[in-house]
């Protein structure tokens, strides 16, 4: 990018991308790389109407919260933005943003802040999509996330928030993938780590010869690790080593083991989403005389452990396998008081049998788009108590809003969970009481 000014330029904010903000000549300057409090020098590398973003070229005063990062990727691969702000100020920064947008967007407070769910920040990451590209300039392939422009994939050799097995590897399936001939016809790689077994899943643009088939297999034997090849949609996903592997996770504290797919939703951090799951029955709350409504129910990851608990729990999900899935891990675990059903959450189900029954207590846990479609024709006059699990402030801050001015609810706490460390997003809960 051609630098248009170079500018020195006092840091006034942290915004929820992990930016800077920064005025100059009463215009707002976003910079990536810069921390609340800082004097940087900063290269304006995009101009816009209201705004200029900026990246930093020099800390003149740092922060006394700036940490050296630990990845030397940092700055170019676009999968962390915050490792140069220590991991406590990373969670104070995000509890500001969910505060921010509760009282902004919803104009709500929360009656009591809830003390914020932290874990490991290195090594938790068990689910995502490498990106890959074969640089013929370079004479081999890139393996990783995108760069912070978007456009390019990073030139990483290892990555430290990734689960050890995948993340020390990235450097010897970058090599496996150049030593295929169809190298520059595989875009992706997903990845999935269960409690015994990690899975790499191939996306392939073309038949695989039958000797880059055996250098897989070979890779997959010599390290260990399942390979899934996906030469088109996610139904054609199928192993090639071994024949079955064995895919899921245990919730301890419930006695459960759920079962996935290697494409399926499951919740990136293991070890926080077993705490989540505590927080969020904790805070709801469920009686065994109690029936329970949980939206967005995914493989029953909330569910399961509801039903541990409570009386009957109804799941209700858009995705059919995920659905299936979950009726499947019911069985398993032998639970018989959790129903699941398969529904389009965004259009009016009131009709539905679901719908109609009666339930104390709700769980939401949309996905970035928030509830509000939901909000406008579920019948809530029966539930009492309400838990939202949020992966996107600005979403859960407008229906908090819809909660307390349209239907009569106390937001009585919320609070963030760091279940991404050293990345600007943002996962939070909130309990709602009549």
């Amino acid at each position: 990018m051609q630098i248009a000014e170079v500018l020195e330029l006092d840091i006034v904010d942290l915004i929820a991308d992990g930016r800077g903000v920064a005025r100059h000549q009463g215009k707002t300057v976003f910079v990536s790389g810069a921390l609340s409090g800082e004097r940087v020098r900063a290269s304006v590398f995009d101009r816009h109407r209201q705004f200029d973003e900026a990246r930093t070229l020099d800390v003149l005063q740092p922060s006394p919260l700036r940490v050296v990062p630990a990845c030397p990727h940092f700055g170019v691969c676009g999968g962390c933005v915050l490792q140069h702000l220590e991991v406590a100020a990373q969670i104070d920064s995000k509890q500001k943003i969910l505060f921010d947008n509760l009282e902004r967007i919803g104009q709500v407070v929360p009656e009591r802040v809830l003390p914020a769910l932290a874990g490991e920040p290195w090594g938790y990451r068990r689910r995502g999509r490498l990106s890959v590209r074969h640089v013929a300039k370079k004479g081999r392939t890139l393996v990783g996330f995108r760069e912070q422009n978007g456009k390019y994939v990073a030139d990483i050799q290892s990555c430290a928030v990734l689960h050890p097995s995948v993340g020390e590897r990235i450097h010897r399936i970058a090599a496996l993938v150049e030593s295929l001939a169809a190298r520059a016809t595989i875009p992706q790689i997903e990845f999935a780590v269960a409690d015994h077994t990690t899975v790499l899943v191939f996306r392939h643009l073309e038949p695989l010869s039958s000797p880059d088939r055996d250098r897989l297999l070979a890779f997959a034997q010599a390290e260990s690790l399942a390979v899934m090849l996906q030469p088109s949609g996610h139904d054609s996903v199928h192993a090639l080593w071994p024949a079955a592997p064995e895919l899921d996770y245990a919730l301890p504290d419930y006695d459960l083991r759920l079962a996935f797919r290697p494409l399926d939703f499951i919740q990136i951090n293991g070890a926080m989403n077993r705490r989540m799951i505590e927080l969020a029955l904790t805070l709801l709350d469920p009686q065994p005389h109690e029936d329970v409504l949980d939206l967005y129910s995914g493989l029953g990851n909330f569910t399961l452990p509801l039903a541990r608990r409570a009386h009957t729990v109804v799941g209700v999900e858009g995705e059919h396998g995920l659905v299936d899935r979950a009726g499947e891990n019911a069985r398993a675990n032998g639970i018989s008081n959790a129903e699941f059903f398969v529904a389009d959450l965004s259009q009016d189900q009131r009709d539905a049998a679901w719908a109609g029954r009666t339930y104390h207590k709700l769980l939401l846990d949309p996905a970035r788009a928030g509830a509000d479609l939901v909000l406008a024709w579920l019948p809530l006059g029966m539930i009492q108590r309400i838990v939202y699990v949020s992966c996107h402030p600005g979403t859960l801050a407008r229906d908090a809003g819809i909660l307390v001015h349209e239907h009569g609810f106390r937001l009585r706490a919320a609070g963030v969970m760091d279940m991404f460390p050293h990345t600007a997003h943002v996962e939070s809960i909130a309990v709602f009481e009549r």
